[in-house]
C-alpha cells in the first residue's frame, strides 16, 4: 500500500514504524503536520491508500479524514481519550497501559478501534517508556491494523470511553516537604521529556527533568543537599531525589549545575571511583565486572555527550583497561547508546564554535582510546537508539552487537551539513565499501539493526528481549575463548598494519579540518540547524528525503 505518515516530527516511534512498513514492501512517504492546506496538498500528491499519524499534536482536518482512511496511534488503552495519556498513567501508578490504533473522526480519540496492544508499566521516565515498551506495543498494533486494512475484511468497533483533560502544572506540582521520594519521582517521570515539572531552584523558576532516585542521603525536606558532577540532590519527606536537567524561562534544557552556577556553592557528594554504586543514586558512568569481562555503562541524558562527559568517560575507559579483564563491554545507557556531541551545552556556551571544537575533539579522544586499546577486546553493546557520531563511536569497538528494535541514524548532514568525525572515514569504508559509505552518509534516513548488519556496518543483531543477558553471556564466552591471546595479538597486528598505511592522526586531522570549516567557516548552516534543533522550532516544511511525494520526479499514481 501507499501509506502517508502525517506526524508532528520524525521521532523515534515514527522512524521505527517507517522502517517496519518499508521492510514489508509498503510505499511510505512522510509529511510534517504544518497546516491543513499542506496536509491536503500532500494527500493530493501521494494519493495514499492509508494515512497514519504516529505522533500528532493537533487534529487532522475534516477535509482529509472525511475522504480518506486516517489511523491515529494513541498512547493509551482502548477507551482512553484526550491528551497527556501516558503522563496520567505514570502519575497514577497504573500497572499496565497500552497503545490504540483508531480511526480519525470529529471527536478526538473517539473513532472506531482498528487494533490495540498492551504493555506492563515499570517505574521509569515517560520518554523511556515511550521509546521502549510503548514503541514495541505500537509496532504490534500498527502492523495488525495495516494488515486488517489490506484484507478489507475487518470492521473496526467503537469502544466506550471518557476523555481526560490535558495535565496541567497544578497536577504535577511537587510538595517537597510532605511528599515521599516515590511520589516525587512519579511526578518527575510523568513529565520527563516534555513539559517537565514547574518548580524553583535557588529561588528562581525553572522546569525540572531527568530524575534519579537516591537510597541513602537525606536532608531537611525541600532543601538542596548537594551536587554530583552535573546533578543536584534535593530532600523529600522521606529521602531525596536527584535532578539532572533543568530548563529556565526562555532557555533550553541544560544540566542542572550548568543552568544554575549557584550550585557550585553546594557541597560536592562524590562517589568512590568508577565502580557501580551498590544502591540507587545518581551515577552517569558506572563500571562492573563479571566472568573476566568489564562492563562500562554511560547513562547520558538523551544520549548527548558534552565535552566534560567525553573526558570523564575517556578517563573511565582508560582506567577500565587497567583492570584484570580480557573483554570490555561498552553498554551506553538504557535509552540511548550515544547521540554524539551535546548540542544544548554547545548552544549555551559563550562561543558555540569553540565549544563545538572542544566537544568534537573530546569525543575523538574517546574514539581513539577505544581504537588503540591493545589489552582487551572491546564490544559496543548498542541497546539504545544511536545517532550521528554515536554510531561511529560504537564502530570504534572491535565488535558491535546491536539490539533488534534500536533505531540508528549514522549520518551528520541533517545538522547543517556537518562533515562528521569520530574516525568515520577510517571505520566505515573498509566495512561497506566506498560507495556504501557515501550512500549511508547521504541517505539521511534511519537504519535498523538488521539492516546495519546486512550492510556490514555492525556485526550481530540480537533479539530485544533478554538483550543484556545475551550480551553478558556472549562477552563471557569471548573472554573464556582458548585463543583469546591470539585474538588480542591479531588485533594489535591489524592496528599496526593500518597505522603503517595511514596513521589515525591523519584521518583525524582530515576530518577535523572539515569540521573546523563547519564550526568557523562562512557557511552558518550548522549553527542555524543547531539553534532550531535545541529550541524545538516548529517545522516550516518537510525535508525532501522524507517527503518522497515532493520529489521533482514523483509522478501521481494512476
Amino acid at each position: 500500500m501507499r501509506i502517508l505518515f502525517l506526524t508532528h516530527s520524525f521521532n523515534s516511534l515514527a522512524q521505527r514504524l517507517y522502517c517496519e512498513l518499508m521492510a514489508l514492501g509498503h510505499q511510505v512517504s512522510i509529511e510534517f503536520d504544518i497546516s491543513d492546506s499542506v496536509t491536503e496538498e500532500a494527500v493530493a500528491l501521494f494519493k495514499p491508500d492509508l494515512l497514519l499519524a504516529p505522533f500528532l499534536k493537533r487534529a487532522i482536518p475534516e477535509s482529509v479524514w472525511s475522504r480518506h482512511l486516517c489511523l491515529i496511534v494513541h498512547p493509551g488503552v482502548p477507551g482512553d481519550r484526550g491528551p497527556s495519556a501516558l503522563d496520567w498513567a505514570i502519575q497514577r501508578g497504573f500497572k499496565e497501559w497500552g497503545v490504540t490504533v483508531l480511526q480519525a473522526e470529529a471527536e478526538m480519540d473517539a473513532g472506531p478501534v482498528w487494533a490495540s496492544a498492551s504493555f506492563p508499566m515499570v517505574p521509569t521516565r515517560k520518554a523511556s517508556l515511550y521509546r521502549n515498551r510503548m514503541t514495541e506495543a505500537a509496532v504490534r498494533a500498527v502492523l495488525l491494523a495495516v494488515e486488517r486494512v489490506e484484507s478489507g475484511q475487518f470492521t473496526p468497533e467503537r469502544v466506550p470511553g471518557a476523555a481526560h483533560a490535558l495535565m496541567q502544572q497544578g497536577d504535577r506540582r511537587i510538595d517537597w516537604a510532605h511528599e515521599s521520594s516515590a511520589v516525587v519521582l512519579a511526578k518527575l517521570n510523568a513529565a520527563d521529556g516534555f513539559p517537565g515539572v514547574a518548580d524553583e531552584l535557588f529561588g528562581q523558576p525553572c522546569h525540572l527533568f531527568d530524575a534519579w532516585p537516591e537510597a541513602t542521603l537525606k536532608g531537611q525536606p525541600g532543601r538542596l543537599i548537594g551536587r554530583r558532577e552535573t546533578a543536584i540532590l534535593r530532600a523529600t519527606a522521606d529521602g531525596a531525589v536527584w535532578v539532572g536537567h533543568v530548563k529556565r524561562p526562555g532557555g533550553i534544557k541544560l544540566p542542572a549545575t550548568r543552568a544554575f552556577p549557584e550550585a557550585a556553592e553546594l557541597p560536592e557528594l562524590p562517589l568512590d571511583g568508577w565502580w557501580k554504586a551498590p544502591v540507587p543514586t545518581w551515577q552517569d558512568i558506572a563500571y562492573e565486572e563479571a566472568a573476566g569481562v568489564g562492563f562500562l555503562s554511560f547513562e547520558f541524558y538523551n544520549g548527548a555527550m558534552s565535552t566534560a562527559q567525553c573526558r570523564r568517560l575517556t578517563e573511565a575507559f582508560r582506567w577500565a583497561t587497567t583492570q584484570p579483564t580480557t573483554v570490555i563491554v561498552l553498554r551506553g545507557g538504557s535509552d540511548f547508546w550515544s547521540n554524539g556531541i551535546h548540542l544544548n551545552t554547545i548552544e549555551a556556551a559563550e562561543s558555540p564554535a569553540d565549544e563545538s571544537w572542544a566537544n568534537i575533539n573530546a569525543i575523538d579522544d574517546l574514539a581513539e582510546a577505544i581504537l588503540r586499546c591493545e589489552s582487551q577486546l572491546t564490544v559496543a553493546a548498542v541497546g539504545g537508539n544511536t545517532g550521528a557520531g554515536g554510531c561511529f563511536l560504537a564502530r570504534a569497538a572491535d565488535h558491535v552487537w546491536v539490539r533488534d528494535g534500536v533505531m540508528l541514524n549514522p549520518h551528520y548532514k541533517n545538522m547543517g551539513n556537518l562533515f562528521g568525525s569520530e574516525f568515520w572515514t577510517y571505520l566505515l569504508p573498509p566495512r561497506v565499501g566506498d560507495e556504501g559509505a557515501r550512500d549511508i552518509m547521504r541517505h539521511r534516513l534511519p537504519m535498523t539493526g538488521p539492516e546495519a548488519v546486512r550492510r556490514g556496518f555492525y556485526d550481530i543483531c540480537l533479539p530485544g528481549p533478554g538483550f543484556n543477558v545475551d550480551v553478558a553471556r556472549r562477552a563471557a564466552e569471548l573472554a573464556a575463548a582458548p585463543d583469546i591471546a591470539q585474538q588480542l595479538a591479531a588485533k594489535t597486528a591489524r592496528r599496526a598494519a593500518d597505522e603503517a598505511v595511514k596513521p589515525l592522526a591523519a584521518y583525524r586531522a582530515a576530518e577535523l579540518a572539515e569540521m573546523r570549516r563547519n564550526f568557523y567557516g562562512f557557511d552558518p548552516s550548522y549553527h542555524v540547524a543547531r539553534y532550531h534543533f535545541v529550541s524545538r522550532s516548529p517545522h516550516s516544511w518537510t525535508p525532501r528525503h522524507l517527503a518522497r511525494h515532493r520529489d521533482l520526479d514523483w509522478k501521481i499514481p494512476e
